[in-house]
């Protein structure tokens, strides 16, 4: 080959020419990629639009910080149970509705072994997580949100839904009968991830059922990389349409209630601009 070089000027002139094709190739199909991923997190957040309910008074419910989710306290009775779905060594939501309402929480964990206990509440602990079938993966166990509610006999009763799953939510709820979310009246959830086309088909089909009704991104997860949101993980409460009234006079995107507050309480926080805060 390398006399051929040396003998073929034009064979030289070949290969660089081949060269920079392959290298521009590269160079287009990274542009490329770079702006679909970018249209992606755009419809993301097109998706991701509180709106504020005339009937819906905010309280937070759990934790301070890190653990605590905002809920339309004068939504959730009449109340059979709750689920929460990832809670680790503690679980404050739970726990506070537990009491506060006098029903069972319904818990589910296959990753952590530790069993949170509530002074004055009831848990219901189960070594399992949801997923988007029934199976055994790896040494855990795994079922449908349809199939472990209605295995707990609480299909149609009155039930309130935290989840935070660590990316777990997309598939969970992708496979989750539009029948079924239709009788939950609350969602309470921690979504993760700004680049699967999964994140945008379930919002949509979350969209379809309920109203977004708060947002606030988890100050841990900060990055540059998931814009224009400005964080990779973010809390939401979902309210059904069927009981949620929405208020037409209020702006949209709704402003962030000051019920919100930073997962930690040290970390730089980083929230979407909006108006004056929601009361």
């Amino acid at each position: 080959m390398q006399n051929t070089f040396k003998k073929q000027p034009w064979a030289r002139i070949a290969f660089v020419v081949i060269a920079l094709a392959a290298a521009a190739a590269v160079v287009i199909g990274d542009v490329r990629r770079s702006v679909a991923e970018r249209k992606l997190r755009e419809a993301i957040l097109a998706e991701l639009q509180p709106v504020v309910l005339k009937n819906c008074t905010l309280k937070r419910f759990g934790s301070a910080n890190d653990g605590g989710y905002l809920m339309c306290e004068n939504l959730i009775e009449p109340l059979d149970t709750g689920y929460s779905y990832g809670v680790g060594p503690n679980d404050d939501w739970g726990c506070e509705v537990s009491r506060r309402y006098h029903v069972p929480v319904h818990q589910y964990d296959c990753f952590d072994p530790a069993r949170p206990t509530c002074s004055g509440g009831r848990f219901v602990f189960h070594n399992e997580c949801v997923g988007d079938r029934t199976e055994h993966r790896k040494s855990r166990s795994f079922d449908t949100l349809e199939n472990q509610i209605r295995r707990n006999g609480d299909i149609g009763r009155h039930v309130i839904v935290k989840m935070d799953i660590e990316g777990g939510e997309w598939e969970s709820l992708l496979t989750a009968p539009d029948e079924l979310l239709t009788s939950i009246p609350q969602l309470a959830m921690e979504m993760h991830g700004f680049d699967d086309p999964k994140i945008l088909e379930v919002l949509r089909k979350l969209n379809r059922n309920f109203y977004l009704v708060n947002l606030h991104f988890n100050n841990w997860s900060c990055t540059s990389r998931a814009a224009p949101l400005p964080a990779w993980a973010y809390q939401v409460l979902w309210v059904n349409k069927r009981i949620g009234i929405v208020d037409p006079m209020a702006p949209v995107p709704a402003p962030m209630s000051p019920l919100n507050a930073p997962d930690s309480p040290t970390w730089r926080d980083c929230q979407l601009r909006t108006s004056k805060p929601a009361r």
